[in-house]
């Protein structure tokens, strides 16, 4: 008898202690907000001039570029490595948004170029794209010839 007594006085004495430290919680203290990622990412200016500089350089040597060739594909160059740069940065945790993105530089750049190479050094420019990335040339890619070509 002494028992049943003894945990109903407990039950009874328990139960608004219990509820009363409920009730009190200390409310939970706000997390500080971090700082917002800088609108524009920091980029290395002189680095992306040197890579800029460098395509120019080659292409200018490969293609033999005029002086005023040389200028334009010069300003497409840094803004195409300025713009891959920001979207590495900026997507480098979405690494199918950041080539979506570095592949429409890319074909921006090469409309770009088109405009200013005449149509002998954009295709020589073309070809040795597609060798160095290894794309396989068009005619090679069909398997066989057009209708009334020669074979190889």
């Amino acid at each position: 008898m002494k028992t049943p007594l003894l945990l109903a006085l407990l039950t009874l004495t328990a139960s608004p202690a219990l509820l009363a430290q409920s009730s009190a919680r200390p409310k939970p203290q706000p997390r500080p907000v971090a700082a917002a990622p800088a609108a524009a990412p920091v980029l290395n200016e002189d680095q992306i001039a040197t890579r800029a500089q460098a395509l120019t350089v080659n292409m200018q040597k490969a293609l033999g570029l005029n002086p005023q060739q040389t200028e334009r594909v010069g300003q497409i160059n840094l803004l195409s490595v300025r713009n891959v740069e920001t979207a590495r940065q900026k997507y480098r945790r979405d690494v199918r948004k950041m080539a979506g993105v570095v592949d429409d530089i890319g074909q921006s750049r090469l409309e770009m170029l088109k405009e200013v190479l005449t149509p002998a050094q954009f295709d020589k420019y073309q070809r040795k794209r597609e060798e160095k990335m290894g794309v396989p040339s068009a005619p090679a890619s069909q398997g066989n010839p057009a209708p009334g070509l020669p074979g190889y």
